[in-house]
């Protein structure tokens, strides 16, 4: 399947949770939200900001709310997917439709639109500078095309690239990725491209 271009198309092609999907994307579109598509995923906007995202998983469905760690949370319906790693975002995970809470998620909504109205916002700290794992660098000093080509990438690529070599444990792992990432470098593609 190519890239989902649209809610509908991306609701077509669920494999579970449809009908939960489709019933939280009828609540969604009775807010003042606007409606598309980011990271091949429903996502609901404001004035241009992420506020929140749909999306269906294989033991669960459900919402992630991108400034949620703000919210007051009073139901205790969010969680920290990652924790010590996410900052801001915080999921609301469903196993079935009676986990639907058309109330508190409209709550949620308006309390995330009235924090970008007082401009409150979680931003994510950068690294003020990408340290390559030996391996990576090493490998990219063998091969000019592909360091130019790693060059050109965006900070944000880069450091997908760098991150993912790094998180394997064994040598042996992060040689087998470096394997697989030099062709994508070389064409200019991010790790995660195939996502947004």
């Amino acid at each position: 399947m190519g890239k989902t271009k649209t809610v509908n198309q991306y609701l077509r092609t669920t494999q579970q949770w449809q009908t939960e999907l489709k019933l939280l994307r009828t609540i969604l579109l009775d807010t003042p939200l606007t409606e598309t598509i980011k990271w091949g995923m429903p996502c609901y906007t404001y004035n241009g900001k992420n506020v929140v995202g749909m999306s269906g998983f294989k033991s669960y469905f459900g919402l992630w709310f991108h400034q949620g760690a703000l919210l007051a949370d009073k139901h205790h319906k969010l969680i920290n997917a990652q924790e010590g790693k996410t900052k801001a975002l915080r999921q609301w995970r469903m196993t079935h439709a009676r986990d639907i809470k058309p109330r508190i998620i409209r709550r949620y909504v308006k309390e995330s639109i009235a924090n970008i109205h007082s401009q409150q916002e979680i931003k994510p700290a950068r690294a003020s500078r990408q340290t390559l794992p030996p391996e990576l660098n090493s490998a990219l000093d063998s091969n000019p095309r592909a360091r130019s080509a790693f060059a050109k990438l965006t900070p944000g690529k880069r450091r997908e690239y760098a991150e993912h070599i790094a998180q394997a444990k064994h040598v042996s792992t992060k040689l087998r990725r470096i394997d697989k990432a030099l062709p994508l470098i070389l064409k200019g593609v991010g790790l995660h491209d195939k996502y947004r």
